[in-house]
């Protein structure tokens, strides 16, 4: 890097220990208060800072990055996902867009395992029922949830996250795995079986958990139609992106009791969660916290950094999408 420290700008406000990496190498102005920044907030950014450290929240569209004056050569992504981004238009601009890969599988991984858990032995319905005074003591009969062991675990993506999932699912719980992956995938060092298709996983799976990518191309790919293949004790859950299942087809399936449960980190336009979700008994919902480990979010940070110091000092990037 020159004598002159790059500057770079942070969207969100991120772990001390990365901000004092972040520090040691740059000249840097924070977000300490977390404001999501406006769209002309975005743009001025883009003029001002050599390099911006940004997170799912702030969208990158053609219209805030098709500027005359933009400085910023680099957007360094704080998070695997880069639906955010306009990928094709930061490319043909020499914009560089990096993330942040593997460092947030485990934790992602142990999360999903959670709902799984969650919905299967219907954990919220129980807590409510506790914190609501309306718990009337031990039943043999009541209100039943089900055993993983024997069950089959459909994945839908059997990436980095998803292969973690199916590993914890069978050698924790016995589970039989079937998964759909658009790519080879190469060997899996656990019993797992491949289908022709994402209806297959359905219709066979007890348990479906979704990792697949926020690209457009995923947008409402579990459709109305997907859900109607769903098994009638079927769980499904989703721990990718919100914009993957047709919402408002998966309410329905569970206010009907078409299919027996959900778990859910991820929402269509979050943060904003409708009420009829939020009203069900049947769904585990959380708020986007795959990652939200302290563990996780340094390396995340830490990975973010390396990227921005990569590239002003014109070293291979850890990990560059674009």
């Amino acid at each position: 890097m020159s004598s002159v420290a790059p500057k770079i700008l942070v969207t969100r406000r991120m772990p001390e220990a990365v901000n004092k990496k972040l520090k040691s190498h740059f000249t840097v102005s924070l977000n300490e208060t977390d404001k999501l920044f406006t769209s002309s907030e975005l743009r001025k950014a883009l003029e001002e800072a050599d390099g911006i450290l940004c997170s799912v929240t702030e969208k990158f569209s053609r219209t805030i990055l098709d500027l005359s004056k933009r400085k910023t050569q680099i957007i360094s992504n704080f998070g695997v996902g880069l639906d955010h981004i306009d990928l094709n238009f930061a490319k043909s601009s020499n914009i560089v867009v990096t993330n942040t890969p593997d460092v947030l599988t485990d934790a992602t991984a142990d999360l999903t395992i959670l709902l799984i858990l969650s919905s299967t032995r219907k954990a919220y319905s129980w807590e409510k029922k506790l914190r609501s005074g309306l718990w009337s003591g031990f039943s043999p009969v009541e209100d039943l949830g089900v055993s993983l062991r024997g069950k089959t675990l459909g994945v839908i993506g059997m990436g980095r996250i998803g292969k973690a999932v199916a590993r914890r699912a069978h050698q924790g719980f016995g589970m039989k795995v079937v998964y759909f992956n658009r790519s080879y995938i190469g060997s899996i060092d656990f019993p797992a079986r491949p289908a022709q298709s994402i209806g297959h996983v359905i219709r066979e799976a007890d348990v479906i958990s979704i990792h697949l990518p926020g690209d457009k191309s995923n947008h409402g790919l579990i459709n109305k139609e997907k859900i109607s293949l769903m098994r009638a004790h079927a769980h499904l859950i989703n721990t990718s992106r919100g914009e993957v299942i047709d919402q408002e087809a998966l309410v329905d399936a569970l206010s009907s009791g078409r299919i027996a449960g959900a778990g859910l980190d991820v929402f269509q336009n979050e943060p904003h969660v409708p009420q009829s979700l939020t009203s069900l008994k049947n769904v585990t919902l959380l708020p986007h916290i795959g990652s939200a480990t302290q563990e996780a979010r340094d390396a995340m940070g830490f990975l973010a950094v390396d990227n921005l110091i990569a590239h002003f000092g014109q070293k291979q990037y850890p990990s560059r999408v674009v």
